[in-house]
């Protein structure tokens, strides 16, 4: 049985080292993870391989967690609330209990279908709580308004914070308010964010600024001060430490890489597709010594 990544560069990606060893460690050795590199125009090609019968299900990661919606058989409540899915679970010709079939969706055309779930929040929150962060009636600050920032959102206004977002495209912040109707939008300029960051929590970046190979970029602009005693959390996991994350603990404060957030979300995908616990500890070891082995052939390079 074969597992896929869909996303698109896919090149640093932990995910196909730390699934392999979690399904190796289940007693399923005839499983294989595999990343699937897909650019968006072939994104409903990459779908109909999922379909050929040899996949369990997938992970979906930028810039597909939106697009691959209409291509999918039904969402969870979950997903659907989110709009935005990052695990694709195979199901038998059944219906599947707790899914909202989609208009126009291949469901009665074939005996497989695909069923879009999301990991991502429930896999923030679960890292939060790890590093004691608590946002119940406190202001976040989130970074980007993609496929990413749907989830984060969705999961801090679950538990009750107070929800900002700063985002490069206005409108596609505004639309967040169907997750978070008190949202509050600003726009991602030096001046917004000193205005947005007042007296927050956390701040979340859900961009891909700062994402190896393009370390030295950072979502936060030089002169804009940190709220004191925030919390700083980049969902970029590679490199180990970000530039944001470098920023943040210069000025003072925690910090943390999404790295805790990436092994709890594919944990929680990896019971959906098998049924079995996962190992999140040997997924987390794996993880790390992956990052640190790449980290350690480029800068030899």
């Amino acid at each position: 049985m074969r597992l896929a990544l869909l996303g698109f560069p896919l090149a640093h990606s932990l995910s196909p080292a730390m699934h392999n060893a979690a399904l190796a460690a289940g007693g399923l050795r005839d499983w294989r993870y595999e990343a699937m590199p897909i650019e968006p125009a072939r994104l409903a090609e990459a779908v109909t391989v999922l379909r050929g019968g040899n996949y369990a299900g997938a992970n979906v990661t930028v810039p597909h967690k939106e697009a691959i919606i209409p291509l999918l058989d039904g969402l969870t409540p979950v997903a659907e609330a989110i709009g935005a899915v990052n695990t694709i679970v195979a199901r038998g010709g059944a219906k599947h209990p707790s899914t909202t079939p989609l208009r126009g969706s291949a469901q009665d055309a074939s005996p497989l279908r695909l069923i879009g779930h999301n990991t991502d929040a429930a896999g923030l929150l679960a890292d939060l709580y790890l590093h004691n962060v608590h946002i119940s009636d406190r202001p976040v600050l989130i970074l980007g308004a993609g496929g990413s920032a749907r989830a984060v959102v969705a999961a801090c206004a679950g538990v009750g914070a107070h929800v900002r977002v700063a985002a490069r495209r206005r409108e596609q912040a505004e639309a967040l308010k169907t997750l978070a109707p008190s949202l509050a939008v600003f726009d991602l300029t030096v001046n917004d964010l000193k205005r947005a960051g007042a007296d927050c929590a956390l701040i979340i970046n859900c961009t891909p600024l700062g994402m190896s190979p393009n370390v030295n970029a950072s979502p936060w602009f030089e002169g804009a001060p940190f709220p004191a005693g925030a919390f700083v959390y980049d969902l970029v996991y590679n490199p180990f430490d970000t530039l944001l994350t470098r920023q943040a603990r210069a000025s003072g404060l925690r910090a943390a890489t999404g790295l805790g957030m990436l092994v709890e979300q594919g944990a929680l995908a990896f019971e959906l597709w098998t049924g079995k616990t996962a190992p999140r500890a040997l997924m987390r070891a794996i993880a790390e010594k992956r990052l640190f082995t790449t980290e350690n052939t480029e800068s030899a390079e």
